[in-house]
């Protein structure tokens, strides 16, 4: 019967996204030592951009791009671990001033949160696709995030709504998030990714360059 065939729209959207929450699982089983994190997001967004192309194994794209870009994945995230602690003490500090100096600190410390955001939507999916220092990584990230600012913006829309469903108790929202998660949120950023990366890499080699 046709309905119980892989090849039913229905089983494929059924099967992805059961290899979506295995990525979820697995992101979050690698991600708890916390020290971690860098790398499994990394091979996360890595392999959901594999599983978009049906290229290799869900398991073996994950570990191949968590051994791989272990080293550089885990300095980015501290990095990005520190700065944002920073900033949040910054907005905390800010908060609590009542000195004449409060609207500059604020501003200055928002205005550098938008370059730190728009960045972290982009540095780990950098790092998965590309080879580069951490400086390079960190440097593009920032660029192909200001580039093509109507996808950005639409991934920002993306997590502000899903935090928003989130926050106000949506019933399925939580399900779904709950279920789903950060696999979900990186399958669907990764179909920005590949059409954002495609103009950056090498054209693929023709039949006839072949023979």
């Amino acid at each position: 019967m046709k309905f119980f065939s892989i090849d039913n729209p229905v089983w494929r959207a059924v099967l992805k996204l059961g290899q979506i929450w295995y990525l979820d699982l697995l992101w979050l089983v690698t991600s708890l030592p916390l020290i971690t994190i860098g790398a499994s997001t990394t091979a996360l967004i890595y392999s959901c951009m594999k599983l978009r192309e049906d290229d290799g194994y869900t398991t073996t794209n994950f570990f191949h791009s968590f051994r791989e870009n272990f080293r550089q994945s885990t300095i980015i995230w501290l990095l990005y671990a520190a700065v944002g602690a920073l900033l949040g003490w910054g907005l905390i500090y800010w908060n609590q001033t009542d000195s004449s100096t409060l609207k500059i600190g604020w501003a200055v410390t928002i205005a550098l949160c938008i370059p730190y955001g728009l960045s972290l939507l982009y540095v780990f999916a950098v790092q998965a696709k590309f080879v580069n220092t951490v400086k390079n990584t960190i440097h593009y990230s920032i660029i192909l995030a200001i580039k093509h600012y109507r996808f950005t913006i639409q991934m920002v829309i993306m997590m502000a709504v899903l935090i928003y469903l989130n926050v106000e108790t949506i019933v399925w929202a939580n399900y779904l998030t709950a279920f789903l998660g950060v696999g979900l949120v990186a399958y669907l950023f990764s179909v920005y990714y590949a059409h954002i990366f495609e103009a950056y890499l090498p054209p693929a080699p023709s039949d006839e360059e072949d023979k």
